[in-house]
């Protein structure tokens, strides 16, 4: 699997990605497309003006919308990835709060797409299963 995520501006998108997940640089294809590692997918950052048609006809916009797929983040510290991503420019949306599979936190990058840090317990979802 690879994670595509249109950004603005290749530049600023590789410094929050970067600064917020600690993932690094990887290859530069031209001074748009840009591939970051660290993850267990590869992550290219697609810089994509906004008011350019993306999937379905819409137009891309970079304020803050809602998409029925996003990423979730899984941490070893839900809290002070919380810092760090808000440090590097990302929206709080929802503090850190216990969950029966751990602890999640909702937020929005600097473009728009929103994403969870979710720290797991012991169980992971297991948990939800009561197992």
């Amino acid at each position: 699997m690879l994670i595509n995520i249109d950004v603005p501006d290749a530049e600023t998108g590789t410094r929050f990605y970067t600064e917020a997940f600690g993932l690094e640089a990887g290859r530069r294809f031209g001074k748009d497309f840009v591939e970051l590692l660290g993850w267990e997918s590869p992550v290219y950052l697609l810089a994509k003006p906004a008011g350019t048609v993306g999937a379905g006809g819409d137009l891309r916009r970079y304020e803050r919308h809602w998409t029925p797929c996003h990423l979730d983040v899984v941490v070893d510290d839900v809290d002070a990835a919380v810092e760090r991503a808000v440090r590097a420019g990302a929206k709080l949306e929802a503090p850190a709060k216990d969950a029966p599979y751990g602890r999640i936190a909702m937020l929005a990058d600097p473009f728009g797409h929103g994403f969870c840090l979710l720290q797991l317990g012991a169980k992971g979802y297991d948990a939800l299963l009561g197992l």
